[in-house]
Formats: structure tokens, sequence, C-alpha cells
């Protein structure tokens, strides 16, 4: 039986003062270079955000995601090239996902705002630890808790 192809992540952050043209190109050569030795599985736009750290004095970048499947490792080798050079990719990284790797996140800025609705949901669940602290904290008896909560709620090892 034959092996499958791995699979990878490429996140590449475009200047956004670049002309829009011209990071539509460095997007379809990309495409291009990974359906010729590949395939393209997945591609996020997840537009425009803030960096960590300036990169080359710019303070945001344009972010994209392509998974892809790579049959060969010269696929690699030859992205990796191609966006070292091109102007307008202020950084990229290609990673080798494991087997079983859960999908990516919608990161998408209107992904973004269907994300709040669902949250409630989840809270009710992760509520009641910090209502016990709350207790504890508020000047209830300490016979109210036990001596192992008290230290847990203070972060002390137990």
């Amino acid at each position: 039986m034959a092996a499958l192809a791995p699979t990878y992540d490429l996140v590449m952050l475009l200047d956004p003062q670049a002309q829009e043209d011209a990071r539509a190109k460095i997007l379809a050569d990309t495409r291009e270079t990974i359906a010729a030795k590949g395939e393209l599985t997945r591609e996020d736009e997840w537009g425009d955000r803030a960096l960590a750290y300036p990169i080359e004095r710019k303070t945001d970048a344009e972010y994209h995601l392509l998974q892809f499947t790579a049959a060969t490792p010269e696929l690699l080798g030859e992205l990796s090239r191609t966006l070292r050079i091109t102007d307008g990719v202020l950084r990229f990284r290609i990673v080798k996902l494991e087997p079983g790797t859960p999908d990516a996140p919608d990161m998408r800025p209107s992904a973004a705002s269907a994300r709040p609705a669902e949250a409630p949901a989840a809270t009710p669940a992760t509520s009641a630890a910090p209502a016990e602290v709350a207790e504890v904290a508020a000047g209830e008896p300490a016979e109210a808790a036990p001596a192992e909560a008290v230290k847990a709620a203070a972060g002390e090892p137990t």
C-alpha cells in the first residue's frame, strides 16, 4: 500500500502596502507552483492583522493560509526559494502536518463576528470553578472550603 503524500500548511504574511495586483500575483504564482507538483487542498485569506513586532518597519500584514499535499520534497524547496526572494512577502512558514491534526481554525474577519454567538454555549461548564473560587475569596469561612481548594485558588502547590 502506497503512503499518502504529506500535508503541509503554508502561512504567508504579505506587505499590505504593496500593490493589490502584486499581492494577487504572489498568491497566483504560489497556487500554480503547488498545483504543478502537488495539490492545493485549502486556501484561507485571514485578512490584515497587526504583527507582534515590526518586520521591515511594518506593523501589520495580510495573512494567508494555504494547505497542500506534496508528492515530492522538491516542491518545498522551490516554494521556499521563490517566497524568500519575492518582494512583498514579509514572512512565510511551511509546516508539515502530522496525521490526525485538526483543521485550521477559521480566522477570516467575517468568521470572527460569528464566533461570539457560539461562545455562550461553552461558558456554563467553565463558570462553575471561578464561582467557587470567588466564594472563598469573598470571605467565606475556611471551614466552608477544604484547604486544598484554598491553596489551588491562591496558586499555591498542594
